[in-house]
């Protein structure tokens, strides 16, 4: 199975602020639907909690060492080893990390690919994406977005693989 991260991170580092992401980036949720549609979404329940509930034709796993109120069909794992064999021994392909940080930490050294929104902003926030040694990855493709009436920031799509070792 592929363990994939998919993040939108400004340029200052930030992923979040109050448990939100603090832009509004619709072809970047376009993007992500897309993506994650029909695969398993591995997130922390903060990240769980800030997005609302479930997504449909998703199959969430949220890792929490607690017992949060989990609605039908939403998956508990008290790790993130756990979620990810979870997620593979319903067969899944390709995984899905979706946040938070110390999710996003705990899979970096492990995932295959990075699904990059890079967000053109210097936005402060309470939330980072984990350091990243970028040696290691290999960028695959590269899309540029115009800030629009649709998009507050400029943003760059960016795919990466691990490079082989």
């Amino acid at each position: 199975m592929k363990i994939s991260i998919i993040v939108a991170i400004a340029d200052t580092g930030v992923i979040g602020r109050n448990n939100e992401l603090p832009w509004r980036l619709s072809s970047d949720l376009q993007r992500f639907k897309k993506l994650t549609m029909g695969h398993h979404l591995l997130l922390g329940r903060k990240t769980f909690e800030s997005i609302g509930g479930p997504l449909p034709g998703r199959e969430m796993i949220v890792v929490s060492r607690g017992t949060p109120n989990l609605p039908g069909g939403v998956h508990l794992a008290p790790s993130v080893d756990s979620g990810i064999e979870q997620a593979q021994l319903e067969g899944e392909e390709e995984l899905f990390v979706a946040g938070g940080a110390s999710i996003y930490a705990a899979t970096l050294t492990s995932c295959h690919r990075i699904y990059l929104t890079q967000v053109h902003t210097d936005i402060r926030g309470d939330v980072m994406f984990p350091k990243t040694d970028w040696s290691v990855w290999a960028e695959v493709s590269r899309e540029e977005i115009v800030a629009d009436d649709r998009n507050e920031h400029p943003s760059t799509f960016i795919v990466y693989d691990r490079r082989a070792s």
